[in-house]
């Protein structure tokens, strides 16, 4: 085998190695109640969504981008500190971007604008899991 081949079929296991581990860690988020969502931290540029998976865990929404190896969320949503806004509909190329049907909800975390997209049915789940927050709770309300 020469050199070339060496590094190739190198490079070719690197590949099949980052494919399996990404998808063993998707369906690993699936099964523990993760849900398909996009995000993006700065509303007002056109772009910039990162697919990915939400999770909730106790009191905070932990974000993890799709296309990653890392067992760790690249983005946690206190629940105290996540405030919901108006939706919207899709926009220019947003269509084309985001999982059909999804919904956009400008939203508020710690004084950050962000926006998230997912589906109606994740939506309502989020919702809800921001109303049921603990009683005596006195943190943002839900935007209208």
């Amino acid at each position: 085998m020469t050199p070339i081949e060496f590094v190739a079929l190198g490079l070719l296991v690197a590949v099949v190695l980052v494919i399996a581990l990404v998808a063993v860690r998707r369906t690993t988020l699936a099964r523990s109640g993760g849900i398909d969502m996009s995000w993006r931290s700065d509303p007002r540029r056109s772009g910039g969504w990162v697919l990915g998976q939400g999770r909730f865990s106790g009191e905070s929404l932990e974000l993890f981008r799709a296309f990653s190896i890392l067992p760790m969320a690249s983005r946690s949503l206190d629940r105290h500190d996540l405030v919901l806004g108006e939706r919207r509909p899709a926009q220019g190329t947003e269509p084309d971007l985001l999982p059909p049907e999804s919904v956009i909800v400008r939203c508020r975390d710690a004084g950050a604008d962000l926006e998230l997209a997912m589906s109606e049915d994740a939506l309502t789940g989020l919702r809800s899991w921001l109303e049921s927050a603990p009683s005596g709770f006195r943190g943002p309300m839900l935007g209208r």
